[in-house]
C-alpha cells in the first residue's frame, strides 16, 4: 500500500474544495462580515462534535484577532449555558446536514431574542438554513475520507472559511502586530513587542569594585557575582571599566602578569553600556549580539550603574 500517494490525494482532495470555494465566494460572506463588525456584544461560535472541534478552533481565532468571542457547547446551552448569549451578540452556528439535534433544539430559543445568526451549512433548507439570517455555504464535491462519510473536506473549507472571516475583520479593524501581541503577552511576539529591558536587569548584588582595587580581589569579586565580570567604578562610583573571566585569562598569558596589580591594568575602558533601560530586551539581544559581549551594563545619563543584562538571562525568557 503507497501511503504516500494516499497522503497526496488527501491533500489534492482537501485543496481542490478549498480552491473551488474561493472562486464560488459571493457577496453572502461580505454581509457576515459586516454583520460580525457591526456587533456590539460578543461573537459567539457553536456547533456539535467535530463542527463543534472547528468552531472551538474558530473562536479561539476570533478571540486572539481582535473579535471577542467564545464558543457554547449547543448541550450546555440547552442547560443553564444559553443565558451567556446576550441581545447584543452574533451566533455562528455549524453543522454540515444543518440538523444536528442539540444544535436545532436552541435555534429557536436564539431566534427569540432577535439574536443575528450565521449559518455554515450546506443545505439551506435545513433546520439550520432556515432559522439563519445569513447562510455560508460549506458544501463539498467530496470527503477526502475514503468512503467519503468522515468529515474532512467539509471540516477543512468550514476551518478556513472561519480563519477567512477572522482575516477580513482583522484587516476591517486595521488590527496590528502589536494589537495581536496585547492578547499574546506570554507568546514570543508578546515578549519582542513588550519586555523591556527594565523588566529583565539585574539590579542587586552587582559586583562591582573601586578602581584602586587588586587584580586578586576583582577575581573573588567575579566569582562572587557569578556573571563572569566585575564593574569598576572611579571615585564618584561612574563606571569607568570592566573585567571578565576572559579578561583575567587573556592576562595571564602576559610576562608581566600580577595578582597584585591594580585591576585597570587588565580591565576594558570605556566599555559598552545602555542607558535607556525603557528600550525594548529584543533590541538590546541585537546590540549584545553586533558587540560581541556578554554582559550589557544599563547606567544614568552619568554613567553610574543601574543594573546588568546578561545574554544568558535574555536566551532563558524566550528574547529572540
Amino acid at each position: 500500500m503507497n501511503y504516500k500517494t494516499i497522503a497526496q490525494e488527501t491533500l489534492n482532495i482537501e485543496a481542490n474544495t478549498l480552491l473551488q470555494a474561493a472562486k464560488n465566494m459571493n457577496d453572502v460572506f461580505e454581509k457576515a462580515v459586516e454583520l460580525v463588525l457591526a456587533c456590539k456584544g460578543k461573537l459567539v461560535v457553536t456547533g456539535v462534535g467535530k463542527s463543534g472541534l472547528i468552531g472551538a478552533k474558530m473562536a479561539a481565532t476570533f478571540a486572539s484577532t481582535g473579535t471577542p468571542s467564545f464558543f457554547l457547547h449547543p448541550t450546555e446551552a440547552l442547560h443553564g449555558d444559553l443565558g451567556m448569549i446576550s441581545a447584543n451578540d452574533v451566533v455562528i452556528a455549524i453543522s454540515y446536514s444543518g440538523e444536528s439535534e442539540e444544535l436545532s433544539s436552541i435555534l429557536p430559543h436564539i431566534k427569540r431574542f432577535n439574536i443575528p445568526l450565521i449559518g455554515m451549512t450546506r443545505d439551506a433548507n435545513s433546520t439550520l438554513g432556515k432559522y439563519s439570517d445569513i447562510i455560508i455555504d460549506v458544501i463539498v464535491e467530496k470527503e477526502a475520507c475514503p468512503l467519503d462519510i468522515a468529515p474532512t473536506s467539509s471540516t477543512t473549507l468550514t476551518l478556513a472559511l472561519g480563519d477567512a472571516l477572522a482575516v477580513c475583520l482583522m484587516r476591517a479593524r486595521d488590527f496590528k502586530k502589536s494589537d495581536f501581541a496585547s492578547f499574546h503577552p506570554g507568546g514570543a511576539l508578546g515578549k519582542k513587542l513588550f519586555v523591556k529591558v527594565s523588566n529583565l536587569m539585574q539590579t542587586k548584588n552587582i559586583p562591582v569594585v573601586s578602581k584602586d582595587t587588586k587584580v586578586k580581589e576583582a577575581i573573588i569579586k567575579i566569582s562572587e557575582g557569578r556573571l563572569g565580570t566585575v564593574l569598576v567604578t572611579d571615585e564618584s562610583d561612574k563606571l569607568i571599566a570592566l573585567v571578565s573571566d576572559g579578561d583575567i585569562r587573556r592576562a595571564l598569558l602576559r610576562d608581566d602578569f600580577s595578582l597584585e596589580a591594580n585591576v585597570l591594568e587588565y580591565a576594558t575602558l570605556n566599555p559598552m553600556t545602555l542607558d535607556d533601560e525603557e528600550m525594548l530586551a529584543s533590541d538590546a539581544l541585537v546590540l549584545i549580539e553586533e558587540k560581541k559581549i556578554q554582559l550589557l551594563v544599563i547606567t544614568d545619563k552619568n554613567k553610574k550603574i543601574k543594573g546588568v543584562l546578561h545574554i544568558h538571562t535574555l536566551i532563558e525568557k524566550g528574547i529572540s
